[in-house]
């Protein structure tokens, strides 16, 4: 291929997360070059490896592999070898690592991160708590959350509290409106209670874009209730804004900005601040221990 053009094999005896997470990572590095990804998931057998093989004769290409089955391992090497193909096996720096300093051998075991485990069906659970509890919904079901996101309409509490469900995250999310009673639900939280905001200009766009997707009017989804003029002028999203920042303020509620965050990001940055949380009452629950 040329040196602006690249193949990039994506081999994985899985679903192919993990090599599309690091594809993603590291393939941002390189604006100038257009990548062709070819993946390739829940390889687990030599037929399906000659598929795979096949394809990277055809349109060569670095590989990029997470099989762990040492004969599949061994096809894929030696095919590489002779096409002079570079291939990383991205998961053999860690894993030899975790073997040395566990002083066991890993397992070979295709998916074994994807069992039906404690894990996976907490992340289901946290899944039906976001549907149940999204833009305001069902609030008094709130005293179960782990996190509560708070933020006007649009401000990407939803798609968050869903990314956050993912990892086994129970997040709820209430809109803040002007003019309405402030929600019931956040007096005396039981858990962090973390704001969402975003540049005026970013938002009347993200608003716009969203009544172009569903005609005329505003959304008025769960609680929210507000004139399609007010919705997107400008001195009234900033009003609103600035009202919403400073309820957050009062109630002491951390506020992220996620005019230029992707949903990865605000998410991370909410485990953070939720750590901090559950840092600070450690330290108050322990204080009279140590006086």
């Amino acid at each position: 291929m040329t040196a602006d053009r690249l193949n990039l094999h994506l081999v994985s005896d899985a679903t192919g997360e993990t090599l599309n997470s690091i594809a993603r990572a590291t393939t941002a590095q390189f604006e100038h070059v257009d990548i062709v990804y070819h993946r390739w998931s829940l390889i687990r057998t030599r037929f399906q490896l000659h598929r795979v093989l096949e394809g990277i004769e055809s349109e060569p290409g670095p590989v990029l592999s997470t099989l762990v089955d040492k004969a599949l391992r061994s096809d894929l090497e030696t095919t590489c070898g002779r096409l002079h193909v570079p291939l990383v096996n991205v998961l053999d720096p860690v894993m030899n690592l975790l073997a040395e300093h566990i002083g066991a051998q890993a397992g070979a075991r295709p998916g074994k991160q994807y069992v039906l485990n404690a894990d996976y069906f907490r992340r289901i659970d946290a899944m039906h708590y976001v549907l149940a509890h999204d833009d305001g919904q069902a609030q008094p079901g709130i005293a179960e959350a782990d996190v509560v996101l708070v933020g006007v309409s649009r401000s990407s509490k939803t798609p968050t509290c869903f990314y956050l469900a993912n990892r086994g995250i129970k997040a709820a999310n209430i809109p803040l409106v002007p003019n309405l009673p402030e929600p019931v639900a956040l007096d005396n939280a039981h858990c962090p209670v973390i704001g969402l905001t975003l540049d005026a200009e970013a938002l009347i766009e993200i608003r716009r874009h969203r009544l172009r997707l569903i005609g005329t009017g505003a959304p008025t989804g769960g609680i929210v209730r507000q004139t399609g003029t007010d919705y997107i002028d400008e001195e009234a999203v900033k009003a609103e804004l600035l009202w919403a920042r400073r309820l957050c303020n009062r109630h002491g509620w951390p506020v992220i900005d996620v005019t230029r965050r992707s949903i990865e990001e605000t998410a991370a940055t909410v485990l953070q601040l939720m750590e901090a949380w559950h840092e600070r009452r450690r330290k108050v629950a322990e204080a009279p221990h140590s006086a």
